[in-house]
C-alpha cells in the first residue's frame, strides 16, 4: 500500500498533539508561565533543522531535554518551530527547535506529558485489537431496526441486534 492509499491517522494525531505543545509555548510567550507551570521539552538533536551549539550536539548526539521555567529569554513561537534562549553553564545560548523534532513534552506541575514518534499499526495488529470488541451491526440489521422504528413510532426500539450474543 502506498501513502496515497493509507489514511495517516498516526501523523494526524501527532500533529494534533504537537499543536497542544505549540499552544502552551505560545501562551508562555504571550503571558509568561502561570503559577508553578514549567515545561520539559525533549527533541532530536540530530534533526537537520535543529540549531544548537556544537558542544551541546556533541554532548547530546541524539536527544536532549530542555527546561523552560525560570531562566529563559526571547521565546518566539511560530507554526513550525520555536526559538528560545536558555542558560547552559551560565552562558546564554539561543536554540531553534522545529516542532517536528520534538519527541516529548511534559508539564510536571500538572502531571501532563506527551510522547511522540507514534508508529502506524499493521492491519494484523488492528484486527487483534478489535477481536474481543462488540460486533458492528450489519447494514441489514440497521435497516431492519429503522423499519421497526418507522412502523412503531410509539414503541421503544430493541437494541438486541447491536448487542454481542453469548
Amino acid at each position: 500500500m502506498d501513502n496515497m492509499d493509507t489514511l495517516r491517522y498516526d501523523r494526524w494525531i501527532e500533529d494534533a498533539l504537537k499543536s497542544v505543545v505549540r499552544k502552551a509555548l505560545k501562551h508562555c510567550q504571550d503571558h509568561g508561565l502561570p503559577g508553578e507551570h514549567h515545561f520539559y521539552i525533549t527533541f532530536s538533536t540530530d534533526h537537520d533543522a535543529v540549531v544548537i551549539p556544537d558542544s551541546l550536539r556533541e554532548q547530546y548526539p541524539e536527544e536532549i531535554t530542555i527546561v523552560i521555567e525560570h531562566e529563559y529569554w526571547d521565546l518566539d513561537v511560530t507554526d513550525n518551530h520555536f526559538d528560545v534562549t536558555l542558560s547552559f553553564n551560565d552562558v546564554k545560548t539561543p536554540i531553534h527547535v522545529p516542532f517536528e523534532a520534538i519527541t516529548g513534552f511534559a508539564d510536571p506541575s500538572v502531571k501532563f506529558g506527551l510522547q511522540f514518534k507514534m508508529e502506524l499499526l499493521e492491519d494484523d495488529d488492528l484486527e487483534e485489537d478489535f477481536e474481543d470488541d462488540e460486533p458492528v451491526a450489519t447494514e441489514e440489521e440497521v435497516e431492519s431496526s429503522e423499519k421497526d422504528e418507522d412502523e412503531n413510532k410509539d414503541n421503544v426500539v430493541a437494541l438486541d441486534a447491536f448487542r454481542k450474543k453469548k
